[in-house]
């Protein structure tokens, strides 16, 4: 039942706000305060009004929602305020036509479909415009958007950051970071490897089999820094004062000097400056059936440094919780990567190594 109370309140609320004040005095924005209301009250919809509330450019004055539920069933957060409950959604339409109202937001989930499809065809007989906004916020987002393909709408949920131009420009960026860094390094790369050579007997490269772009496998390149060449079903994790680790080795672990040939991963294209860290294979058919959302940080290469590496989580991963935690900051940097964000990683990646204590 519609509560007129609330309702004239609104009216009242949307008439002497201080921002239809002031819109009214600008030349340039000419026109009433639009009446909307929304169908679907959830946080996403709380949300929305509070977008208007926060932009009276946009002139919309929400009156209020239509739900099959009472707010206080919707929400335990006692920091909302009271919403203003209109009706049931089937007596959406009638609203609409009896107080002209200007725009309709359905903000239902997917699940509701036919009680969408109803609204809609009862909203035929009005003149309101109607938008859908889709309740995807409970999704885990990976580069979210909106595009069509030959007019068909389709929504990104999880997608790549690395399409388009932005495929070029992380390529490009690789391409000259990592000719520029082997140019400084190739005399110290020369060094290391005679040392590894003179120190303990076996090959300069370890060589490891991992996944990259796509889940699909890739040969990463390290200077090794055990008596063994581990790359099987059984891969065991370095630990501290691990006796496996050679004295040069344990060098080269702790300053993250063993990584150095990962520079020409990255020239062959499989791997990048910098991106998530690449597990052994055997540790990621571990941990993607123990950590929800574990495979999507192989929707881009592999990285020499990443995000949850200069934020702590750098080494062994003796706990879940700490691959947790670290999967959490590679999704992290999937939502909201740029090449500053990149730049930044490198740069903080040299003080990270310095005084880092998790590696070994």
């Amino acid at each position: 039942m519609i509560n007129s109370i609330d309702l004239e309140f609104n009216k009242v609320f949307w008439k002497n706000s201080m921002a239809s004040l002031v819109l009214q005095r600008w030349p340039f924005t000419k026109g009433e305060t639009s009446r909307a209301v929304i169908v679907g009250l959830s946080d996403l919809s709380r949300k929305l009004t509070h977008k208007f509330r926060q932009n009276p450019l946009l002139r919309v004055g929400c009156m209020g929602f239509f739900d099959d539920r009472w707010s206080e069933r919707l929400s335990e957060d006692k920091q909302h305020q009271p919403e203003t409950l209109l009706g049931s959604i089937a007596s959406a339409a009638e609203f609409v036509k009896t107080y002209n109202v200007q725009h309709i937001y359905i903000a239902l989930p997917l699940s509701a479909q036919p009680r969408v499809m109803a609204l809609l065809d009862e909203l035929r007989d009005t003149t309101a415009s109607i938008y859908f906004v889709p309740d995807i916020v409970s999704f885990d987002l990976i580069q979210a958007n909106i595009s069509t393909i030959d007019g068909i709408p389709i929504v990104a949920i999880c997608e790549s950051p690395f399409v388009g131009i932005n495929s070029i420009i992380k390529r490009i960026s690789d391409v000259v970071l990592s000719l520029f860094i082997l140019l400084l390094i190739a005399p110290l790369m020369l060094l290391i490897a005679i040392g590894i050579k003179l120190s303990s007997p076996g090959p300069v490269l370890f060589k490891q089999r991992r996944y990259g772009l796509d889940g699909k496998e890739i040969v990463v390149y390290k200077f090794r820094s055990m008596t063994v060449m581990e790359d099987n079903e059984q891969v065991n994790q370095a630990t501290r004062n691990d006796p496996r680790i050679t004295r040069l080795g344990g060098f080269l672990r702790k300053t993250s000097l063993d990584e150095l040939p990962q520079f020409i991963n990255v020239l062959q294209g499989h791997m990048s400056v910098v991106g998530p860290r690449p597990h052994a294979i055997s540790h990621n058919e571990m941990y993607r059936s123990l950590i929800k959302g574990y495979m999507i940080r192989h929707k881009v290469k592999p990285g020499i440094t990443g995000w949850a590496q200069i934020n702590g989580f750098r080494g062994e991963t003796d706990v879940l919780e700490k691959m947790q935690a670290r999967i959490d900051y590679d999704l992290d940097y999937l939502r909201n990567w740029s090449l500053f964000l990149d730049l930044l990683i490198i740069f903080k990646t040299i003080s990270v190594v310095i005084r880092d204590k998790n590696a070994y």
